[in-house]
């Protein structure tokens, strides 16, 4: 599993006091106050202050003190080390962890591997299977089952059959 979690991306600066807005790729967006510790571009910064809305979260890093040094990290990723990331909710998994599982159907057909998943409000799997490439919405019912430590997902077939859209 890997070490590090992708949480958001950073927009742009917010003020001229080296804020940053972030757009969170969490489950809920008030988990962003747990965190203490972040990591932009390879590098360590101690979270200051932090707070949300219906839309984005706003951190204050250490280091980061006014807008022009804010500006430099429009459009990075925001990591935390896996031990330092809130922790999904039962039946809920971090992208990282299921991206590279293989996909099968309940009846054992292997359908391939899942190589990409696009956040949104019901996520969108791509699936790769040689030179054929699935996307199919994680709607209610598709999704079987997820074993991360076997890196194997499971859909329910007739179900998977109806979203699934072959690029």
């Amino acid at each position: 599993m890997q070490e590090r979690i992708v949480i958001g991306e950073i927009l742009k600066p917010q003020g001229i006091r080296g804020e940053l807005k972030v757009k969170p790729l969490l489950d809920e967006i008030g988990d962003i106050r747990k965190i203490r510790k972040v990591i932009i571009a390879g590098e360590e910064y101690k979270v200051l202050s932090s707070r949300f809305d219906a839309s984005a979260a706003y951190l204050s890093l250490s280091g980061i003190a006014d807008r022009n040094a804010a500006e430099l990290f429009r459009g990075k990723l925001l990591e935390v080390l896996r031990e330092d990331a809130p922790a999904p909710a039962e039946g809920r998994y971090f992208i990282v962890d299921i991206i590279g599982c293989e996909l099968y159907t309940e009846q054992g057909e292997k359908l391939g591997e899942i190589v990409d998943i696009l956040p949104a409000h019901t996520d969108v799997y791509v699936v790769r299977a040689g030179e054929r490439e699935w996307m199919f919405a994680a709607a209610e019912g598709v999704i079987a089952d997820v074993d991360v430590q076997a890196k194997k997902v499971t859909v329910n077939r007739e179900r998977f059959l109806q979203v699934a859209l072959e690029q």
